[in-house]
């Protein structure tokens, strides 16, 4: 690490704990309580979070490579965006949000499926969340958020799966769990 990526993560990981909560959640999706972003990483506490995937006319998917300077998977290819619930937002208005802060568009999103997954990181957090696939149809391209993505590109969903079992180290966590359970899911 050098100290501008340092820098970024420290003030990545106070901007967290100071502000942002995540929803706590049981195993049947029903709130508990609420937690700071980075404690609940930290703890590996249950919370709700959502997977947006969009596709165009072509079946093609649109995926981002996560910001290099994000505190977990950064530099990883993964699915259009993701994020976690505010309280009292719905799963949709949450992804129609993150999907204009990150990739700079907005459209109709439908909820699909949902899962649990718990993935640790090698900096010692740990994702365990409910998450909430959601499926959007867009045909243009997006105005990324630098802070946020690092580069994106449309890709065939065949060749995607294809891809995620010849070089899985090179996508997230959630991506290939989705992929490998959820993939007659992900069609508009």
């Amino acid at each position: 690490m050098n100290c501008s990526y340092d820098f970024v993560i420290l003030r990545q990981l106070k901007a967290m704990k100071e502000e942002e909560k995540v929803i706590l959640v049981n195993e049947n999706d029903e709130q508990i309580g609420l937690m700071p972003k980075l404690e609940a990483h930290q703890k590996a506490v249950l919370h709700r979070a959502f997977s947006v995937f969009i596709i165009n006319s072509k079946n093609e998917l649109m995926l981002q490579q996560r910001a290099h300077h994000k505190y977990h998977s950064p530099g990883l290819w993964t699915n259009t965006c993701c994020s976690h619930q505010r309280e009292g937002e719905t799963n949709v208005e949450a992804g129609i949000r993150r999907l204009q802060e990150e990739m700079g568009f907005t459209t109709s999103l439908k909820d699909s499926v949902s899962f649990i997954y718990k993935a640790p990181f090698d900096n010692g957090l740990t994702e365990h969340e409910y998450d909430h696939v959601l499926l959007g149809e867009y045909e243009e391209d997006p105005v990324i958020n630098p802070e946020e993505v690092v580069d994106w590109k449309w890709m065939p969903i065949e060749a995607v799966k294809h891809d995620i079992l010849a070089h899985p180290e090179q996508y997230t966590e959630w991506f290939k769990i989705i992929f490998e359970k959820f993939y007659s899911y992900i069609t508009i």
